[in-house]
């Protein structure tokens, strides 16, 4: 078969399809001086398209759908998310009112954790890095005036991950918004967090049970929920390289698809709806080909290792956020231009969602007038840059795909690698993955001080300035309203239910039965946060981080 015959087939087989569903996507896309923008670009040689396959079909090099951006754009997801719910929410419907097209919420440390707003350990720092939420009151105020059947909303939340998940079905339930109707996602990925970031809470099996808990709850009562976010956003910002970004983050997806398997779900009941989260950082090509080898190399995986059936199943489908350990605290606005090249990348990349990074986030909690920058950077490159008009617009750049390809194949080495020590959990376990992490961040960090990385304004055409901005501050008595809140909550509330409650959770968590259901009971009759994570730590234990030599 040749090239046009090829283009023919996809045409009639995939494309046609689609605008049979979505008539508006056959308009016609021109750039400034008129020329038509063919809806796809085609290599001269038939080799290398069988490697590229058409966009919206296997291996999805090009990207996970046909129409790409000249059928929906990418969702504008802006995360936030600070002090007080009340004061989070404002900045919802800020955003929302802005054309922000999906939620992205930020929980403070507490929560992330697993402890309520007024547990001594708690002190100081409720609403400092996110919106504090122990209650289902909180989660109410949270999203009070904004229709959940209406939004998409994606919580970064891992150790309780479940328990915040029970609060939004709770509160969907009291707007009559069914279950079936809500979209989103829960990142839930655990094993991040014990290579990376440190917001665990419990011991790897019973973690895992938690995920695997969500993800069967899901596919029976919320088939529109992505239940996993697996992230390389936060590997990356521990300091790994791009090719580390991608092969941990699939080795960790290898495991927690392994995972719902053993527990009986089939691969192609669940996998539609796992997404993933990267970074995307200034090194401008390098970035764009890591996103597609990730999605070539994803759509392998699980179809030859894991047996996937229909197209759905081997979609890698991401959400990107620029990079936050790129962006400085010296001549902050430098820091627009970084993220409209990140922002830039993705979108070439071929993202499903993207967040862009305030220009004062390396000094602060994101400010309004930033915060409504990063997201017209957005709105510019979709409206305005004229890239949207093409599906894939780089493929076949020669440089483009040796980078592509050059990356899959270190990335498969790592995979290999991490399968010989025994899968992604023993390679957390023997300090593997952590050790490669802290070795590319030396590394990185002795070519920034020996100057042989240029960071500019930092280590290179440095200024003497004041910063002018004001930053977002936390009232102090928002922690002050947390407690009195949570006081009158547990005042309220029917202690005997509350006492049973716990006893059942008790005696739920040492069983093999899906929690969620428990945790929504719970959560509608006032169990907070805090309590719900207490009862869970006395049955499981606390995971503690390895010393390593």
């Amino acid at each position: 078969m040749n090239l046009e015959a090829e283009k023919k087939h996809w045409e009639e087989e995939t494309l046609t399809k689609v605008i049979k569903k979505h008539p508006e996507r056959m308009e016609q896309f021109e750039t400034a001086s008129g020329i038509p923008l063919p809806r796809v670009s085609l290599p001269r040689d038939f080799d290398y398209l069988e490697s590229l396959g058409f966009p919206g079909e296997y291996p999805f090099t090009r990207g996970v759908q046909p129409t790409m951006y000249r059928g929906r754009l990418w969702t504008m997801r802006q995360y936030a998310g600070y002090a007080s719910a009340e004061e989070s929410n404002k900045r919802y419907r800020f955003l929302l009112d802005q054309g922000q097209t999906g939620l992205s919420v930020a929980f403070d440390l507490p929560t992330q954790i697993g402890y309520d707003s007024d547990d001594p350990i708690a002190s100081g720092e409720v609403g400092k890095v996110g919106v504090a939420i122990s209650s289902l009151k909180d989660m109410e105020l949270l999203f009070k005036e904004i229709p959940l059947n209406k939004v998409s909303t994606s919580m970064t939340i891992n150790s309780p991950a479940a328990i915040l998940l029970a609060m939004y079905i709770a509160i969907a339930r009291r707007q009559d918004v069914e279950s079936s109707k809500l979209r989103g996602t829960v990142q839930n990925d655990i094993l991040k967090e014990y290579i990376a970031r440190g917001t665990y809470i419990f011991p790897p099996a019973p973690s895992m049970r938690l995920i695997t808990d969500v993800v069967q709850f899901c596919h029976h009562k919320v088939p529109n929920w992505n239940t996993i976010s697996i992230s390389g956003y936060h590997i990356r910002e521990a300091g790994s390289t791009a090719v580390q970004e991608v092969a941990f983050t699939l080795a960790n997806a290898i495991a927690y698809v392994e995972a719902v398997i053993n527990v009986g779900l089939k691969v192609d009941n669940f996998a539609p709806q796992l997404s993933f989260f990267f970074t995307c950082h200034s090194d401008f090509l390098e970035e764009i080909a890591k996103f597609r080898a990730a999605r070539r190399l994803w759509a392998q995986i699980m179809k030859d290792r894991f047996g996937a059936k229909t197209s759905r199943s081997m979609r890698l489908r991401f959400h990107t956020q620029t990079g936050g350990s790129t962006l400085t605290a010296q001549q902050p606005e430098n820091n627009i231009i970084r993220t409209t090249i990140q922002a830039l990348a993705a979108v070439l990349g071929g993202t499903q969602s993207l967040h862009t990074n305030s220009m004062d986030e390396a000094l602060w909690l994101p400010t309004e007038k930033p915060a409504r920058i990063a997201l017209r950077t957005q709105q510019i490159i979709a409206h305005e840059s004229g890239i949207t008009g093409s599906v894939d617009p780089l493929a076949g750049s020669y440089l483009i795909e040796q980078l592509t390809d050059e990356i899959s194949k270190r990335v498969q080495a790592y995979i290999k690698r991490i399968d010989e020590i025994g899968g992604a959990l023993s390679a957390i376990e023997s300090g593997y993955m952590q050790h490669e992490i802290q070795e590319a961040a030396y590394k990185f960090q002795r070519n920034v001080e020996d100057k042989h990385h240029i960071i500019v304004g930092m280590n290179e055409y440095q200024l003497e300035e004041k910063i002018q901005m004001e930053p977002l501050k936390v009232d102090p008595s928002i922690e002050a309203n947390q407690r009195e809140r949570l006081k009158k909550l547990r005042t309220g509330r029917d202690h005997n239910k509350v006492n049973e409650l716990l006893s059942q959770l008790a005696s739920a968590a040492k069983s093999d039965q899906n929690l969620l259901p428990l945790f929504i009971t719970c959560v509608e009759n006032d169990l907070t946060l805090g309590e719900i994570c207490g009862v869970l730590r006395d049955v499981w234990g606390e995971y503690q981080s390895p010393v390593w030599a």
